[in-house]
């Protein structure tokens, strides 16, 4: 991605074609806010949130009452687990501004690079912490910066998670990702990759993860060449944002046996 603490500069897609695609993003910044908002969301190349973002600002105490507070909950328990410290000073905090926005498929990601120039002026103003929830991560300020402000620009990689874990059959894992709603995008799901291969099928995911933030859509009908299997790997689009896996559509592929 392009440096976010200039001026703006634009995120291009060069794979996109026009599609129904839709892109989401959500973070919840927790902190001590003023009532009325001055986010200096400038100084990190963001001219304010895009068309189709909307930001509320809520007692934390009020929000925790909501059924999707991201606090708690299995998301909250993971939360917590993944970085204790940063959980606690999200619930003692006293405000939580919720972002959230819903975007037609587009070819380029400037409502992405906006919308965190946003996050991160909420860091300067009084935000302790970030939850982005697609990705199942609990970030303290500083944290959030370094994930996401990198100098030349965050690459796709860190807008997503890849998770791995084993499956029934012995010597066999499931690679994941989740996250790509951001971009308009299936998540990916490899199924059935022997243990050996785990890192090439890793790589293999980042790759898609890559290409798709970039633009790029799967073609169910053309196998995906991998070096060293035979017939490669078909892909099956399924899945909706209902799905608990991925909270979003999926490219699903198997591993040859």
């Amino acid at each position: 991605m392009t440096e976010t603490t200039t001026n703006a500069a634009e995120w291009p897609r060069p794979y996109w074609k026009p599609s129904d695609e839709q892109g989401v993003l959500l973070f919840f910044v927790f902190g001590a806010f003023p009532e009325d908002l001055a986010i200096p969301a400038a100084r990190y190349g963001s001219p304010g949130l895009p068309e189709g973002v909307e930001l509320q600002r809520f007692q934390n105490a009020v929000l925790s009452r909501w059924e999707g507070y991201p606090l708690s909950g299995a998301l909250g328990e993971l939360l917590r687990e993944d970085n204790a410290e940063a959980f606690k000073e999200a619930k003692a905090a006293p405000h939580v501004v919720a972002i959230r926005g819903r975007f037609p498929d587009r070819d380029r990601l400037d409502y992405l690079r906006d919308t965190l120039g946003v996050v991160a002026a909420l860091t300067d103003i009084g935000g302790k912490a970030v939850v982005d929830p697609q990705i199942l991560t609990l970030f303290d300020a500083a944290a959030w910066r370094e994930h996401y402000l990198v100098p030349g620009g965050a690459p796709p990689r860190h807008h997503v998670l890849i998770l791995c874990s084993p499956e029934e059959t012995k010597g066999r894992s499931w690679i994941r990702t989740r996250g790509m709603r951001k971009f308009g995008r299936p998540d990916i799901s490899l199924t059935n990759v022997p243990d050996r291969e785990i890192d090439r099928a890793g790589a293999l995911a980042e790759r898609f993860v890559e290409l798709g933030a970039l633009g790029a859509h799967f073609d169910p009908a053309q196998p995906i060449e991998v070096d060293g299997v035979a017939g490669g790997l078909t892909v099956e689009l399924s899945g909706d944002e209902e799905d608990p896996r991925f909270n979003n559509t999926h490219a699903a592929m198997r591993w040859p046996d």
